[in-house]
């Protein structure tokens, strides 16, 4: 049991990390919408993570979680500041973007409360807690 947990843990999470990564760039290139510093940052988290993991799980290699944990936490961090940035009034002043877009620009807005940094939080914290069962299933070995 611990096997396949390691094993389709770790494809869900390649494949949390491959939609995002395309996502991302649906929005850029497709879409057009120009990154901004910070959506800069969580791309320089994101995209590894689809490379990582993708050779992760060809080879079966549950020791690669102690690679992505760190991206995926910081990553997510990076997401939280930027979503806040968004969504609460006064909190861009912090350290606002220097250069190109404005940092709380929100090309989407789904439902209210669903932006680009939303998602892309969405699939980091997926992948910490995937990562997270994935250690535990080989610690039990």
């Amino acid at each position: 049991m611990n096997e396949q947990v390691r094993r389709h843990g770790m494809y869900m999470a390649w494949i949390i990390a491959l939609v995002a990564t395309l996502g991302s760039l649906y929005f850029s290139e497709i879409r057009g919408f120009v990154p901004c510093e910070l959506c800069w940052s969580q791309r320089i988290f994101m995209y590894p993570l689809s490379i990582i993991l993708g050779v992760a799980v060809f080879n079966n290699d549950s020791g690669v979680v102690r690679y992505v944990l760190p991206l995926s936490l910081i990553g997510g961090s990076i997401s939280v500041y930027h979503y806040m940035v968004q969504k609460i009034p006064g909190f861009a002043e912090v350290k606002p973007c220097l250069q190109g877009v404005p940092c709380n620009v929100q090309y989407i807005n789904w439902l209210g409360f669903i932006t680009i940094p939303f998602l892309a939080l969405t699939a980091f914290l997926l992948i910490t807690l995937i990562m997270i069962g994935v250690r535990q299933a080989f610690k039990k070995n």
